[in-house]
């Protein structure tokens, strides 16, 4: 891991041998993010690959080439059986996967497999949704393929940011796309909708427009960005001003006051359960050690890719499946640093009552040029104003419940 300051920045003076001298031992990886293509037939204008500081897309090869796909498939298998796993989780991304075309991306399935034996496999994919045809939902149903797509929205809210390189928008590609897989023959492979929160949008005309596409989850994500690099709206050291706070309240006030709620909403989720006591199982919020790690399409292992908005290599751990087994990552510094729970974040992290839910919030959020990533997220005032919104929801229908069990 390498930044522009001149100084080393956290977690590069982490000392994983140290650590693991004091009894720290890292968690096995249970999750694969397999870059199969590197370029995308859109142009999205909030894009963390090819908008922002890392523009290392420009050299990576446009395709995963089979041998690299083989040697990729072969090391997670080895991962597997070294663990004991009896689970793991290989997500086909990209750029936009689809472009890899379905022979490769066939291919891929059948080695993997191979290569997993007794290990179950949970094959995923995520795409933009616009080459989403009959060929690749033959593939998808032939192999058990989950698929996420991404939307914003509405036409008019999705094509403010997601359009291709001409400047035409995507959301009519995309809705077709999502209309014929949530269809009753590919109904059980949609996992679900990923939206990107744009503050000029009305949150409840997005939500709105999501759920006409029936989806059996939704993840909203905020903008990429930090302390030296902030995300539209966030003002940095203001804590008055929550406006992602703001646009998610809204949402979570019609969401849980839906008896049921027509969808599952991870972050909503995930802070409940981490509120009542539960462990975690995002990487966005709480503590639980992140256990993914990223092949890219010259067989690079890699961070969270979110993390080529920090600075450019932030990803990079100079290791390759060619010369390197997954433990290798493992060791990495910057790999311990995401497993290490609260002793990874700043002291004001620390100190605060909030920590264990939010976590310190995403570590990509946390990097300031100078320090690194120890640091609260740049969406500490959000994410502290919709945790209390959602605490204080919860705390009213517990206490009713016990007054009616009275």
């Amino acid at each position: 891991m390498a930044s522009t300051a001149a100084a080393k920045e956290w977690p590069e003076t982490l000392d994983a041998g140290a650590l693991a001298s004091m009894g720290w031992e890292p968690a096995p990886f249970v999750e694969f993010v397999l870059k199969v293509h590197s370029r995308c037939n859109l142009a999205c204008s909030y894009c963390y690959m090819y908008e922002m500081a890392d523009q290392s897309w420009r050299s990576a090869p446009r395709v995963i080439s089979r041998a690299t796909a083989d040697l990729a498939a072969c090391r997670i298998g080895e991962h597997a059986r070294r663990h004991g796993l009896k689970e793991v989780t290989v997500v086909l991304h990209g750029g936009e996967p689809l472009l890899a075309g379905t022979d490769t991306l066939d291919h891929i399935a059948r080695r993997l497999r191979a290569e997993l034996g007794d290990t179950r496999l949970n094959l995923r994919m995520q795409t933009n949704g616009v080459l989403l045809e009959e060929g690749m939902l033959r593939l998808a149903r032939e192999h058990g393929i989950a698929i996420g797509v991404s939307i914003d929205g509405g036409r008019e809210d999705h094509d403010r940011r997601r359009r291709f390189a001409g400047g035409r928008g995507s959301h009519d590609d995309v809705a077709r796309a999502l209309r014929r897989l949530a269809a009753p023959d590919t109904r059980d492979l949609f996992s679900g909708l990923l939206c990107t929160i744009d503050l000029d949008s009305d949150p409840l005309r997005v939500y709105e427009a999501l759920l006409a596409f029936a989806p059996p989850a939704i993840d909203f994500l905020l903008p990429h960005g930090n302390w030296t690099s902030p995300p539209p709206g966030r003002v940095p050291g203001n804590p008055g001003s929550t406006p992602y706070a703001d646009w998610l309240t809204s949402v979570f006030d019609r969401w849980y006051a839906a008896a049921p709620p027509p969808t599952r909403i991870r972050m909503f989720q995930e802070v409940m359960h981490l509120l009542l006591g539960g462990a975690g199982h995002s990487e966005t919020v709480g503590l639980s050690p992140v256990r993914l790690v990223v092949i890219t399409t010259d067989g690079s292992l890699e961070q969270v890719d979110t993390l080529k908005s920090a600075f450019a290599g932030a990803t990079e751990t100079g290791l390759n499946v060619r010369d390197s087994d997954l433990d290798a990552a493992l060791r990495h510094p910057a790999v311990a640093a995401r497993q290490l729970g609260a002793r990874s974040l700043a002291a004001e992290c620390r100190a605060c009552p909030l920590h264990r839910v939010c976590g310190g919030g995403y570590y990509p959020h946390r990097y300031r040029e100078g320090s690194g990533f120890a640091n609260p997220s740049v969406y500490c005032p959000d994410l502290a104003a919709l945790i209390r919104r959602i605490r204080a929801r919860l705390s009213a229908d517990l206490r009713e419940l016990r007054e009616d069990a009275r």
